[in-house]
């Protein structure tokens, strides 16, 4: 029997990398800009609004990005979105006071979201549909490390050089991802009429694929305790008097998730939602309570351990499904509505929880969000036929 031809063509693995860096360049500023805006004149509550403009501008940017990558080619709508980061971030660097930042911040969130939206739909392009959840497995783990390197990265440069000199570091990663795609072979231009033939109203503007409507409901919900930790995981250490490394859990988030992503990369595309969902959201309920309950090392380290299972499994499995539900003429759109719930996870979730710890004890911070677990499971029951069924969709 011959033996089967690997998905990781020299194509694909350029897309990936390109992917790890655009990322990387986004999550570099993340951690810094709150501060970088501060130290240029701005009261804490318009830093807050130059964090935070560009997730909400995202969740109105995505069905246009969702819609243009189904009718032009991923390269040139990547290679644009690559070139807005880079142009928003030089811009962080020499902007002269607070409120320029707000104008490059849309600019850099402009470029971020053609980027998640072209590239994810650039490798499904690029494999075949039976393999679409390996790939996307491999691809949000690229993503997964990105997340985690970058934060810590940009706090020790910004420690030794300064806001301005660190922020150039993200204009770099942007530069090597336009300079990496102008390697790929295949720059997944769409086939004429093949939009009309299998959609008789392609040509109408749409919000979000339908099909994939549940999928971005889970992503929110999945999403939510996962950011609310990236954003005020140290100041839930430091409130609570905790005597844990919390710098250290992301990074041990990623490691488990590499090889739980290496260990799985078979199962992605032969198991069916449900196992992942049950899985997923037993995950959840342990690192949500074990964050609650975390008194050391140990128990941070497990709850970064099951918050790899809890979200960074089925993030994969989301975003994978997303695609196999929505006819090859809406891939981008299929993309962009999956990415609507992340944004939505990841503009809310830090707000509704920082609201909430205005109001309410920070003990209280982990176990109320143990309330969105019966939310995933009326999601999941309402249509568990439909999300079970993608798999045959290969």
């Amino acid at each position: 029997m011959a033996k089967e031809k690997s998905i990781y063509t020299k194509d694909v693995i350029l897309v990936m990398a390109a992917s790890f860096f655009f990322m990387f360049s986004t999550m570099f500023v993340n951690p810094l800009i709150n501060g970088y805006a501060k130290s240029l004149g701005a009261s804490s509550a318009f830093a807050g609004v130059i964090v935070g403009i560009m997730s909400i501008a995202s969740m109105f940017l995505r069905p246009i990005a969702g819609n243009l990558t189904d009718k032009l080619s991923k390269y040139c709508l990547s290679l644009i979105g690559g070139i807005l980061i880079m142009v928003g971030v030089i811009g962080y660097v020499i902007a002269p006071a607070s409120n320029w930042l707000l104008i490059f911040r849309l600019i850099n969130g402009a470029g971020f979201v053609l980027c998640t939206v072209c590239m994810s739909t650039w490798l499904a392009f690029l494999v075949p549909r039976a393999h679409v959840g390996q790939a996307m497995g491999f691809y949000g783990l690229m993503n997964a490390l990105a997340m985690a390197v970058a934060p810590a990265l940009a706090i020790n440069v910004y420690q030794k050089t300064g806001y301005r000199l660190a922020l150039i570091a993200s204009a770099i990663a942007a530069f090597m991802m336009v300079i990496i795609i102008q390697f790929v072979g295949n720059r997944a231009n769409p086939k004429k009429g093949t939009a009309k033939k299998k959609s008789g109203s392609s040509h109408h503007f749409k919000i979000i694929q339908k099909n994939v409507l549940p999928i971005a409901l889970l992503t929110t919900l999945f999403a939510f305790p996962y950011f609310s930790t990236q954003a005020d995981l140290v100041t839930y250490a430091q409130e609570r008097h905790l005597n844990v490394n919390v710098g250290s859990f992301f990074l041990i988030y990623a490691v488990v998730l590499l090889v739980i992503r290496i260990f799985l990369k078979n199962f992605f595309d032969t198991v069916k939602f449900g196992i992942w969902f049950w899985v997923s959201i037993g995950a959840t309920l342990i690192y949500l309570l074990l964050l609650s309950t975390m008194k050391n090392n140990l128990m941070m380290a497990l709850a970064a351990a099951f918050m790899a299972i809890g979200y960074g499994v089925i993030y994969s499995i989301l975003q994978s499904t997303a695609l196999l539900l929505a006819p090859i003429s809406e891939q981008g759109l299929a993309s962009s509505t999956f990415y609507l719930g992340l944004d939505i996870g990841m503009a809310f979730g830090p707000i509704i929880m920082g609201l909430i710890s205005d109001l309410l004890p920070i003990k209280f911070f982990y176990p109320i969000q143990l309330l969105l677990l019966p939310l995933m499971l009326i999601v999941y029951w309402r249509y568990h036929t439909r999300l079970n069924g993608a798999i045959n969709h290969h």
